[in-house]
């Protein structure tokens, strides 16, 4: 009887160990292909430095820490714009959306006013990560501000738009300089426009 017992001991274990490991193994893999479809920190550091031209130390810290608070983005946009602002601002520019997986790029525009306390230009290049697209049509919509999401290091600086789950974060490094606080959104479109809303 005894026997018996350790034997339906040992099944139970072996059969709880099974069910253990068989959920864990769904997960790695998850993990694998979730490596696969996004870019690593390494990646994004090396093509933000040969977008902009120079290893900057100040560069690499916003990418960190993005890294740190969204995690691994699947895409990036390079780009150029033009922005400036008295209480009222303006931004337009273009570039070219790149997503992991795909092997073109889609070219994009943006424009957006903004309104607060704000005064200055300037023109920009611009590094943008993305995050949860997979389509890149997903790109052509209005993307509001993060509240309080801006973050300077070293010239460069960075801040958070969101569209429902899909999240770009902007990285920012040119001539001139706009200060103080807006509250504003850019609209992504196919074509450039005039009109920014």
């Amino acid at each position: 009887m005894s026997e018996d017992l350790s034997k339906s001991r040992r099944v139970v274990a072996l059969g709880l160990g099974a069910a253990v490991a068989g959920s864990l193994i769904p997960t790695a893999a998850r993990a694998a292909d979730s490596d696969r479809d996004t870019y690593s920190e390494p990646e994004i550091v090396r093509a933000a430095e040969d977008f902009f031209g120079a290893a900057a130390e100040g560069l690499a810290n916003v990418i960190h820490h993005i890294f740190n608070e969204k995690g691994r983005p699947n895409g990036y946009i390079t780009g150029d714009e033009g922005s400036g602002a008295i209480g009222v601002g303006l931004r337009y520019g273009g570039g070219r959306l790149h997503l992991k997986g795909l092997s073109s790029v889609t070219p994009v525009y943006w424009q957006g006013p903004s309104i607060g306390f704000d005064t200055g230009g300037n023109a920009s290049k611009v590094f943008t990560l993305v995050y949860h697209m997979h389509d890149p049509e997903r790109i052509f919509q209005r993307f509001p501000g993060v509240d309080g999401s801006a973050y300077f290091v070293g010239g460069f600086g960075a801040n958070y738009q969101q569209s429902g789950r899909i999240i770009l974060a902007p990285i920012r490094a040119g001539v001139g300089f706009r200060l103080g606080a807006n509250i504003g959104y850019l609209n992504y479109s196919r074509h450039r426009r005039v009109l920014p809303f």
